[in-house]
C-alpha cells in the first residue's frame, strides 16, 4: 500500500471516528433545511439532494423548504411581466401569482423526482424514500407597507405542526413550497426564509439550516465566524454589508429566540458542506446558538476517558506529569473541563491545601485545535474564582514548559520551600519543574 493511500485511509478513519458521535446525536431529531432557487438551478443540485437523502437514511427527520425567486423572475420576463420588489420582497399581482404557482409546482415535482432516486452510487441506491408535500402553511396577506400594496404576497399565519409531525413519524421527508393558503382558499406567495423559520419554530426543531450563496457571517476582517450566540450575532450583523446574509441571520436569531436550539448558515456551493457542518466538530459555516457553544463544568467519573485522551499526548511529550487512570478517577472531582459540543477540549485541576490557604492549579491542557483562542484563560479564571471561594489566598503551579504564560498572568517565581508541606514532599526532582506563585 502506498504512503498516500495509507494517509487517505487514516484520514477517513479519523473523520469517521469524529463523525460517529454526531451520527448518534442527530438520529431522531428534526432539521429544517432551506435552500433558494439558485441552488436548484445549479448543476450540483442533485448531489445536494443525495446528501439530504443520506441524512434521512441516518435517522434525521427532514423538512425541506425551497425558494424559487430566480425561476419566477425568468418566467415573468418570458411573459413580459416586470418583477417588482419593495425591501427585497416581491410584489405579487394576480399574473405573477399564477406564474409563481406554476414554477413552484414544477420545482416541487423535480425535487420529488430526485429524492426518488435515493443516494446515488451507494449501497442505498435501491432505497425508496417517501416524500410528502401539501397545504401545511396557512397564510395571510402581507398587506400595505410604505404605501405599497403587496397584493398576493403573504406571510405565515399558522403551521400545521401536527400534519408535518405525522409525516415525519412515518420517516417521510416533508417538502414545503413557498406558497401558503388562506382559510378562504386564496393562495399567497411567501418568503421561503420566513417559511423555514416559522416551520422550525412550530416544530421546535433541533436545527434550522440555511444553505446560502456565500460563506456565513464574517467579522470586520472578513474572517468566517464559525460559532456565536444569538446576542453576538445581533451585534455582528449591525451594519453588515451583505443583505442576503443579514436577512438569513435575522431569521436564524428569531428562530433561536423562539426555541430552536441551533441554526446554521452554510455555503451550499462547497461540495459536501452540509455533511461537513453536521458531522465535524467545528463545521464549515456559521452556527448561531441560543446558548454559548462551549460549556464549562466540574468533571465527573464519566469524563475520565475524555480527560485521559486529551492529556495523553502532553504526557508523552513531557509537558504534563503522567497520571494513571486510577489516580485520575480518584481525583476527577478536582477537575474542571471545557467542552465543545459535548467533547472535552480543555481541562484543569485545583488542589486546595486548606491549612496553608494555598491551592495548586495543575494539568491545564487545551486541545491543539483550540489553542491560542483564549480558552486557557477561561479555565484559569474559573479556577482562580473557585480558589477565592474556598478562602485560598494564593495559587501556585509547577511547570516545565509554560512559565512565561503564567508569569504574564501575574505569577512570580518561587522556591520549592514555598510549597505546602505535603506538596513539597511529592515534588519530582527529576522533572525539575519551576515553582510559580500568585497572590489572590
Amino acid at each position: 500500500m502506498s504512503a498516500s493511500n495509507n494517509n487517505d485511509i487514516q484520514a477517513f478513519v479519523s473523520w469517521f471516528r469524529q463523525a460517529s458521535p454526531y451520527i448518534h446525536v442527530h438520529r431522531g431529531h428534526t432539521f429544517v433545511v432551506q435552500f433558494d432557487g439558485e441552488a436548484i438551478a445549479d448543476a450540483q443540485f442533485a448531489q445536494l439532494i443525495h446528501d439530504l437523502a443520506l441524512l434521512n437514511s441516518l435517522g434525521v427527520r427532514l423538512v425541506l423548504v425551497f425558494g424559487a425567486r430566480p425561476q419566477i423572475d425568468a418566467r415573468l420576463a418570458q411573459a413580459s411581466i416586470e418583477s417588482r420588489f419593495h425591501k427585497d420582497m416581491r410584489v405579487t399581482d394576480s399574473a405573477a401569482l399564477e406564474h409563481a404557482k406554476e414554477i413552484t409546482g414544477r420545482i416541487r415535482l423535480d425535487i420529488e423526482a430526485l429524492l426518488s432516486m435515493g443516494p446515488g452510487n451507494t449501497p442505498m441506491r435501491e432505497t425508496r424514500l417517501q416524500v410528502s408535500s401539501g397545504n401545511f402553511i396557512t397564510a395571510q396577506p402581507l398587506g400595505i407597507h410604505d404605501g405599497i400594496d403587496f397584493e398576493h404576497t403573504g406571510e405565515v399565519r399558522r403551521v400545521d405542526t401536527q400534519a408535518i409531525q405525522s409525516k415525519l413519524d412515518r420517516h417521510e421527508i416533508v417538502l414545503v413550497p413557498p406558497i401558503g393558503y388562506s382559510p378562504t382558499g386564496e393562495a399567497f406567495n411567501l418568503s421561503a426564509r420566513d417559511v423555514a423559520a416559522e416551520v422550525a419554530v412550530s416544530l421546535q426543531a433541533a436545527k434550522l439550516i440555511y444553505l446560502t450563496e456565500s460563506d456565513g457571517l464574517c467579522d470586520a476582517d472578513g474572517q468566517l465566524v464559525r460559532q456565536l450566540s444569538e446576542r453576538e450575532a445581533e451585534r455582528l450583523i449591525d451594519g453588515h454589508a451583505n443583505g442576503a446574509v443579514t436577512d438569513q441571520v435575522a431569521h436564524a436569531i428569531y428562530a433561536c429566540k423562539q426555541g430552536v436550539v441551533r441554526t446554521h448558515l452554510i455555503n451550499r456551493s462547497r461540495d459536501g458542506a452540509l455533511l461537513l457542518e453536521l458531522f465535524s466538530r467545528d463545521g464549515v459555516g456559521t452556527m448561531i446558538s441560543a446558548a454559548p457553544f462551549d460549556d464549562m463544568r466540574t468533571a465527573t467519573i464519566e469524563d475520565v476517558a475524555g480527560v485521559l485522551e486529551l492529556i495523553e499526548p502532553l504526557e508523552q511529550s513531557g509537558v504534563l506529569a503522567h497520571r494513571s487512570r486510577e489516580k485520575l478517577e480518584l481525583e476527577i472531582d478536582h477537575f474542571t473541563i471545557l467542552l465543545r459540543d459535548d467533547v472535552i477540549i480543555g481541562c484543569a485541576a485545583l488542589y486546595p491545601f486548606a491549612d496553608e490557604k494555598v491551592a495548586e492549579i495543575a494539568c491545564l491542557a487545551i486541545h491543539e485545535t483550540y489553542q491560542n483562542q483564549g480558552r486557557g484563560d477561561q479555565l484559569f479564571a474559573s479556577l482562580e474564582r473557585e480558589a477565592r471561594r474556598l478562602g485560598m489566598e494564593r495559587v501556585f503551579v509547577l511547570t516545565t514548559h509554560a512559565p512565561h504564560w503564567f508569569l504574564e498572568r501575574g505569577f512570580r517565581e518561587a522556591k520549592i520551600d514555598d510549597l505546602p508541606v505535603k506538596r513539597k514532599e511529592l515534588y519530582n526532582i527529576q522533572r525539575n519543574s519551576k515553582v510559580l506563585i500568585k497572590s489572590l
